[in-house]
């Protein structure tokens, strides 16, 4: 495969013929201009991976150069050649849409490096843009863990399988939608639709009509027939998120639909079918919740027939780069930028952070420090102050490990307090500031003492 073709435009024709040299040696292909106009039809000519384009030519400035390039060669990458003299000029060009500048004169194994940097980042940013046009349904799931190669064996098995119902268990933010969707595409019906409802963020009467439709007039507001999600799932898959806070009454009318597949819209007489697949999926311990009246002890079995146990984070740590390059260049790709980098320390730091919010959290993180840095290489202090602790090792009986857990606890209490101080004590605030969720916030001022 060749190397990557760059377009050299300078004025300096021995400073030009060097720097092919130089460069031809590690096998890049070079093209050469020593005008602006000629360099922007060379550069329309050979379209190149990279041009080198010093900012003083004879006919044009490097600036108009570098506005003709962007119009006409979108997204191909340009640094500056520079002298001394024109830093300034330089500075205006990177804010112009150049990748980066090099002063005269310069040392060829820093051009050298900064040429293989701007290659690379090129290659990530196509990446960024295969994410971009990847189709929105597409769904992987990622992680190379024994816990996910685990989790992948089962959902190929139960999934090609003729199981109706199954149950997603697991803590909040662990991807039990992206288990749902997977389920989907590994079963027989993957060609029918996928059809999703939050039973959680909508009200009972509203929930019904969503789920089973309703007639013209059934209910204020009822000006035509609606189809309900149940029908529109026909031939397919049903995915309940959050079945847990389903209430009461609906939770009878679900079971009755999952015994004979046959249900009745709001205001209808009239029965009817659907052939679908039901995905529910929780983060509440719904046996206990069975035993305490707050769900149906016969929904409760009937979903259980099939239950898939989702792992939280924290037992899949080795899928944690991953994941991370995942979130890292889809970030990327909906701020239109470069995507952020990672020091190998900082990757192993993350490896042993708690993860209270699953992979929700490090998602959160990742669109956090896009936001922020975008195209840099993350470092520990550009972490959020929560991740940049160590949370307290178990009691050992060892005092200089106790002290140690107290000191670190110290820590992170002083971190806290002092957030909430400058909060004015609004928690909410508080959490934002630390990069954690509001809930998390509590209970690590439970852990803490912290009064609340």
């Amino acid at each position: 495969m060749d190397k990557a073709l760059i377009l050299i435009i300078d004025d300096e024709q021995r400073l030009v013929r060097s720097l092919q040299l130089a460069l031809e040696t590690d096998g890049y292909r070079i093209a050469a201009a020593h005008t602006g106009n000629e360099g922007i039809e060379t550069a329309l000519d050979c379209q190149p991976d990279l041009v080198l384009l010093d900012l003083r030519l004879p006919d044009l400035s490097g600036l108009e150069v570098l506005k003709q390039l962007q119009l006409q060669l979108a997204g191909c990458p340009v640094v500056m050649f520079s002298a001394h003299g024109d830093i300034k000029v330089a500075i205006e060009a990177v804010k112009s849409g150049a990748l980066d500048f090099i002063t005269k004169p310069f040392d060829i194994h820093e051009l050298k490096s900064l040429i293989a940097r701007t290659l690379e980042r090129c290659r990530l940013d196509k990446e960024v843009r295969f994410f971009r046009e990847r189709q929105l349904g597409e769904v992987r799931l990622i992680g190379r863990s024994e816990a996910m190669r685990r989790l992948h064996e089962d959902l190929t098995r139960i999934a090609r399988s003729g199981a109706k119902t199954l149950l997603l268990q697991g803590a909040s933010g662990t991807g039990k939608t992206a288990v749902a969707r997977e389920i989907h595409q590994l079963s027989k019906v993957a060609s029918g639709p996928f059809v999703e409802v939050n039973c959680a963020a909508l009200p009972e009467h509203l929930l019904e009509a969503e789920l089973f439709g309703a007639e013209k007039g059934a209910y204020t507001g009822a000006h035509q027939r609606r189809s309900g999600l149940v029908e529109l799932a026909n031939g397919g898959t049903l995915f309940l998120d959050e079945i847990g806070e389903m209430p009461l009454a609906l939770q009878a009318k679900l079971l009755s639909f999952l015994e004979d597949h046959s249900y009745r819209p709001i205001g209808s007489s009239r029965v009817y079918q659907a052939e679908a697949r039901i995905v529910a999926a929780t983060n509440r311990e719904l046996g206990q919740a069975a035993e305490e009246g707050s769900f149906r002890a016969d929904l409760y079995y009937r979903l259980n027939v099939m239950p898939i146990r989702v792992p939280a984070l924290v037992e899949r740590r080795d899928d944690i780069p991953l994941l991370i390059e995942h979130f890292s260049l889809k970030m990327a790709a909906s701020e239109g930028c470069s995507p952020v980098l990672f020091e190998p320390e900082v990757l192993e730091h993350l490896k042993g952070y708690v993860w209270p919010g699953n992979i929700r959290e490090l998602k959160n993180l990742l669109e956090r420090l896009t936001v922020l840095y975008p195209g840099e290489v993350v470092t520990l202090h550009m972490l959020p102050p929560e991740m940049q602790l160590i949370d307290a090792p178990e009691p050992s009986a060892d005092p200089s490990d106790a002290s140690i857990s107290d000191r670190l606890a110290e820590t992170e209490r002083d971190i806290i307090i002092r957030t909430l101080e400058q909060a004015g004590g609004r928690k909410g605030v508080a959490a934002v500031k630390l990069g954690i969720s509001r809930h998390a916030l509590k209970r690590r001022l439970q852990k803490l003492g912290i009064a609340e």
